[in-house]
């Protein structure tokens, strides 16, 4: 059976990042971005990578972040994977020495396989549901049937997934992992270890149907 690899981002607080492993999260992600309500500095983001066990990614999330910004804060976090969740071209996201995948947000007009092409030396591309003027973290969803069936292995599908969705979501794409956030808290930034929990089971289940 293929497992389903999970990322629970958003992560500001050690008890949030200790129920995050304790579930079974293959990566947590810390937000890496000012405006975010799940937001943290790179002194907390450090502290927070070092509560993780071996096996478990630490994500660092950037928007459109000046390039200088970027490599101070890798310098001062351990971070294994860099996403890069705002208009940044291909150049923008590599030459930090560090794997990263791309968000792409689901616009009407975007075509898939060109932006695979475009970004073709990212470990993944992460599609997040499109909203005029915000970067991510919607909490809202996206027509699953516009992921093509080719590209799935590379997908990690992301936007308005929780423990009552994300085993439908599975069954119908198939992607190579998902991404919650605000599907799994009990308020902006603050994570619900029983949602957690209850979202690792929705994957197992959808993993069972895939």
């Amino acid at each position: 059976m293929i497992r389903t690899r999970v990322k629970i981002c958003g992560l500001t607080r050690a008890s949030d990042v200790q129920a995050a492993v304790a579930a079974g999260a293959d990566a947590v992600g810390f937000v890496l971005y000012p405006p975010s309500p799940r937001a943290v500095t790179a002194e907390q983001a450090a502290a927070l990578c070092k509560l993780l066990p071996p096996f478990v990614t630490a994500v660092g999330l950037f928007v459109d972040e000046d390039p200088e910004v970027v490599a101070a804060v890798i310098e001062q976090v351990p971070l294994d994977l860099l996403q890069f969740h705002g208009d940044e071209g291909p150049r923008d996201c590599a030459g930090f020495g560090r794997r990263w995948i791309k968000a792409l947000r689901m616009r009407p007009e975007i075509d898939l396989h060109a932006e695979r092409e475009r970004y073709a030396d990212a470990d993944g591309l992460l599609l997040d549901t499109f909203q005029p003027g915000r970067a991510g973290g919607t909490g809202a969803s996206f027509d699953w049937d516009r992921v093509p069936a080719d590209l799935a292995p590379k997908i990690i599908l992301a936007g308005g997934l929780d423990a009552g969705s994300v085993a439908r979501a599975i069954e119908q794409v198939r992607p190579y992992g998902v991404d919650v956030s605000g599907g799994v808290e009990a308020a902006k930034g603050v994570k619900d270890a029983e949602r957690i929990f209850g979202f690792m089971q929705g994957v197992r289940d959808g993993d069972k149907r895939r």
